[in-house]
């Protein structure tokens, strides 16, 4: 964010959560590269491993709303005050049967739905890693959390996805390093518009959400 009235920067920061139960595997080797990216343009980013943890699914209990936390006390408790603090969000998944990991979309579900603070204008940016193909249905499922959270989503030069089977394989992917590089860009320079847009003209004005059911 920057202060409007000293006209100084303060580091933004970029959650980044790895979805695969491989700490060290081709979706690491993506988050790593943007990483690197994300420190030259001053950013700060905080990479955690959820892949791999024991995450409850939702059970759709509410009790969120009440509690303003979820009911089960995992790692999407620990996230919450983290996703609220960052500027951006950077989801990496390996792809499984064209789809995400279950772990991951466990989380982000029930990070999304018991959070209720205002997520407008955080960016968001999906990385899905696969052997061959899968990757673009894996990485549309995704980028819905920041579609449905008033998220701007940043984009790259191709789909965000990187090819490998073994692990760190990716990193011999050219165009999918590339590709990961030039969205670590676009995202640190959305992020950087926004917070300037942020100061000189506020946040879009919300209208009082109306929320209807098809039968009614």
């Amino acid at each position: 964010m920057t202060g409007v009235e000293t006209g100084e920067w303060q580091t933004m920061k970029i959650l980044m959560l790895n979805g695969s139960p491989r700490a060290n595997g081709n979706t690491a080797a993506a988050l790593r590269k943007m990483e690197k990216i994300f420190a030259a343009e001053g950013l700060e980013t905080e990479l955690i491993q959820v892949g791999g943890l024991a995450v409850h699914g939702c059970v759709a209990c509410g009790k969120c709303a009440q509690t303003g936390k979820c009911v089960f006390d995992d790692i999407v408790n620990e996230l919450a005050p983290k996703f609220q603090a960052c500027d951006g969000l950077v989801v990496g998944s390996p792809v499984y049967y064209a789809s995400a990991n279950a772990t991951l979309v466990a989380a982000l579900t029930r990070l999304f739905y018991s959070t209720s603070f205002d997520k407008t204008m955080k960016v968001g940016a999906a990385v899905v890693a696969a052997r061959r193909g899968g990757l673009s249905a894996a990485f549309d499922e995704l980028n819905k959390f920041f579609t449905i959270s008033g998220m701007p989503v940043a984009s790259s030069q191709y789909w965000n996805s990187v090819h490998g089977l073994l692990p760190g394989e990716a990193v011999r992917d050219e165009e999918g390093m590339q590709t990961v590089r030039a969205l670590a860009r676009n995202m640190a320079f959305l992020m950087k518009s926004i917070a300037l847009g942020r100061q000189a003209y506020g946040l879009p004005e919300k209208e009082k959400r109306l929320v209807t059911n098809f039968v009614r």
